[in-house]
């Protein structure tokens, strides 16, 4: 039987959860095993195309494509460090509540889009709310997570 190799382009579907088995990302329609916990994936259901080791999903991933064989199922764990990175503390800062946009409300959980001194477009997510003072997080929201995704070789192309 054929078997996956570098440079091939495959279909794959997934679930990606994280430790605590919370759907985070899938491939698959809407069931309760397989759906997000939270209406957030990030990929439109039905398979995902990539080319193996170009870098269009997450490394461990493309790297336990090849061999696989179409109908093959593996289960991959990808590190922090080959997900999203670490939780970095020093990615979280404040800001003086009036230099805080007055059509915003100002609200713990609320991303929002920032840009920095060098122009550079930030995602932020508010993570405390004082009366003098905004608390905002620039880490990833699943930084410092370990993921667990199940993978399905469904077809080489």
């Amino acid at each position: 039987m054929i078997q996956a190799k570098e440079a091939d382009k495959v279909t794959i579907n997934f679930i990606g959860k994280l430790a605590d088995g919370m759907v985070i990302d899938t491939t698959y329609a809407n069931s309760d095993e397989e759906a997000c916990n939270d209406d957030n994936c990030s990929h439109e259901h039905g398979p995902m195309e990539l080319t193996i080791g170009e870098g269009d999903f997450h490394t461990p991933i493309e790297a336990a494509l090849v061999g696989m064989q179409i109908g093959e199922k593996k289960s991959v764990v990808i590190a922090p460090d080959d997900a999203f990175g670490d939780y970095d503390p020093e990615n979280v800062f404040s800001i003086q509540r009036s230099e805080f946009a007055d059509d915003i409300t100002p609200e713990v959980g609320l991303e929002l889009e920032v840009t920095g001194d060098d122009d550079e477009i930030y995602l932020v997510t508010i993570v405390k709310v004082t009366d003098e003072e905004i608390e905002l997080d620039t880490n990833h929201p699943l930084a410092g997570e370990e993921l667990t995704y199940d993978i399905e070789l469904v077809e080489i192309l």
